[in-house]
């Protein structure tokens, strides 16, 4: 098979139709759009969504549940995952401006220590949130946790 061999499926293609050529065409006078109209005009284009004055489907479809606008989305990380960071980064202090420059989080992003998994070693902590177990975790190591606004 080459390049110059290649060529569409039997019935891909279609040959296209000829319009306004004449009333012996069957496709002369009005080129098969119908009389007056926007749709028979040069230029129409129909408005995105619009259903000829029918209820649009965003309308007519029921709206379920509910969102919060003032919901503080969190980037959390399990004591785990931060006591296997702290061995690969070299981190004594985990806060958002090492977080950022190692790529972890974005920078606006606000960061909360949850207490899944062990922590042994000795680190301090200036993050947005802790849970309770988490502080008693880092607190019980040997560390110390401050809440950064």
């Amino acid at each position: 098979m080459k390049l110059h061999t290649l060529k569409p499926a039997e019935g891909a293609t279609h040959r296209e139709k000829r319009l306004g050529r004449g009333e012996a065409s069957g496709k002369g006078g009005t080129s098969t759009k119908g009389n007056k109209g926007g749709q028979s005009r040069a230029g129409y284009k129909s408005k995105m969504a619009h259903e000829g004055g029918q209820m649009p489907i965003q309308r007519r479809i029921p709206k379920r549940g509910f969102k919060n606008n003032n919901r503080v989305e969190f980037k959390v990380f399990n004591l785990g995952q931060i006591e296997q960071l702290a061995e690969k980064y070299g981190f004594t202090e985990v806060s958002l401006e090492n977080l950022y420059i190692n790529g972890l989080i974005s920078r606006t992003d606000k960061v909360k220590v949850l207490a899944n998994g062990e922590l042994k070693a000795k680190l301090s902590f200036k993050v947005n949130a802790a849970s309770e177990k988490a502080k008693s975790a880092i607190e019980a190591a040997g560390g110390s946790l401050e809440i950064v606004k």
